[in-house]
């Protein structure tokens, strides 16, 4: 389980001076640490910190459960003091919660107490904001990566932002231990796909298994006729399988599913890219043409599979998967200027699990742009909203590149492959050059809802550049 910090923060100078004022701010804290642990992580609360001692002794709690983010509970107004010693022996994001007990003070109770001491108590007991800009001043001052969620303890939209956090958590545990395999080699001459495997690893700390197709290959010589006829049931079940599809073709896919399955298993792979031709007739060229099927069976799992080797969007197809969104395999298809939409696709793999409808099992005659042919996959998004995400290699670092837009009805390319039509709230025209002009690769993963802000939470959580083009 995705394990996130908590702390509250307070001023030990108080508790003498104002009765029941710290265990107010305590139960407040338990609050806050329930709520959180209710979104499915793991929080490791260091309790109260009201001093610089404590905030050392606290440090070495969190540091020690090697958290993915903390939260800072302002609980009162506390020194930066005690908060900065934390902050950077962690090294990971402060995500600021500035809740208040509740949404508005009772102002005319609150004055009609009449004793001050007791009526600066209840103050106090409301004043989170008070330290909100010093420790955005000290953070800002000493380079440590923050962000506030600012509301009250009742107030839905804080808990959604602070639920994201915790999504952002998860995601980017998951992205830094998954393992991915490539298999055989880039499609010659795409050179906008080609990647820097180091700067990948360093960047998102996932490891890449360099994988051979030898060893597929002997996976695919010892698949049964039992496990070949479960894959065709299996295929059967999550595809609408066209009644053109020949039955030499099915059980092709099917064994090259099984192997894909086995090479998956052997190596506990997370994601993969692939390509590979192979010489005409060839064992190798016939795996390779066989692919789609079990790739797309493997994503529907998300164990995310991208074409054309393509590794950052195999990359950016398992950050959609990790978030819930799915994550299918995409590049630019054609644009509609009469209804300002653009086409996008690919023939496969796809996310079986947002699509529009059944996805459809279709053969193709041929595989435009490579060898062979084989069965293939017709899908369209599920209409609604979605994200597209790409993973940008630039000159100079590597970013994630997001945009938000909807999946419409409407005509379709039902050539066998994936394909939707996207609308975006800057136009067509406008969406293609300003994400062209951010320099992706023209692959990009989409999935189902707007998750841009999950997304911008991630990159910070990581340490990447997220750029937004609507």
């Amino acid at each position: 389980m995705t394990k996130v910090g908590l702390f509250g923060i307070g001023l030990d100078t108080y508790w003498e001076q104002f009765d029941g004022l710290l265990a107010k701010l305590q139960g407040y804290q338990a609050l806050i640490h329930n709520r959180i642990a209710g979104f499915g992580v793991d929080v490791v609360d260091a309790g109260m910190v009201d001093n610089p001692a404590r905030a050392i002794e606290a440090a070495e709690v969190l540091r020690s459960q090697n958290v993915e983010i903390v939260f800072l509970y302002v609980s009162t107004y506390a020194l930066s003091s005690t908060v900065l010693p934390v902050a950077q022996k962690l090294n990971v994001p402060v995500v600021i919660l500035n809740l208040q007990p509740v949404a508005a003070l009772d102002y005319e109770a609150f004055n009609t107490i009449g004793d001050r001491d007791k009526m600066t108590g209840v103050w106090l007991e409301h004043c989170q904001a008070c330290s909100v800009p010093e420790l955005a001043s000290v953070f800002n001052r000493t380079g440590i990566q923050y962000d506030i969620v600012t509301g009250y303890l009742q107030d839905e939209e804080a808990w959604r932002d602070i639920e994201a956090w915790t999504e952002a958590a998860r995601v980017a545990g998951i992205v830094r231990a998954h393992r991915m395999g490539i298999l055989g080699h880039y499609y010659c001459g795409m050179l906008d796909v080609y990647t820097d495997l180091t700067k990948q690893a360093a960047v998102f700390g996932t490891h890449f298994e360099l994988l051979e197709m030898c060893e597929l290959k002997k996976y695919r010589d010892a698949v049964t006729d039992n496990e070949a006829a479960d894959k065709i049931r299996e295929i059967t079940k999550t595809f609408d399988v066209a009644p053109e599809c020949e039955a030499d073709e099915m059980k092709r896919a099917a064994k090259t599913s099984v192997a894909l399955d086995a090479l998956v298993k052997a190596h506990d792979l997370g994601s993969m890219a692939y390509y590979y031709e192979g010489e005409p007739g060839n064992d190798y060229e016939n795996i390779a043409t066989s692919v789609i099927a079990g790739n797309t069976l493997l994503t529907g799992k998300n164990i995310p599979v991208a074409g054309e080797c393509e590794v950052k969007n195999a990359q950016a197809m398992k950050i959609m998967s990790a978030f819930g969104a799915g994550g299918s395999f995409s590049e630019f298809y054609l644009m509609d200027f009469k209804d300002d939409v653009m086409l996008l696709g690919h023939d496969g793999p796809a996310h079986p699990a947002i699509a529009e409808g059944r996805v459809r099992l279709v053969p193709l005659p041929v595989f435009h742009g490579k060898p062979g042919k084989g069965l293939s996959i017709q899908m369209s998004v599920k209409h609604g909203q979605v994200t597209v995400l790409s993973v940008v290699e630039g000159k100079e670092n590597v970013f994630l590149l997001v945009a938000q837009g909807e999946s419409v009805p409407g005509a379709v390319l039902e050539i066998g492959n994936t394909n939707s039509r996207y609308r975006f709230p800057i136009g067509a025209k406008q969406f293609l050059n300003q994400w062209s002009k951010q320099g992706p690769a023209h692959h990009c993963a989409i999935g189902t809802g707007h998750i841009a802000e999950k997304i911008h939470k991630l990159g910070k959580i990581l340490g990447i550049e997220v750029k937004q083009i609507c």
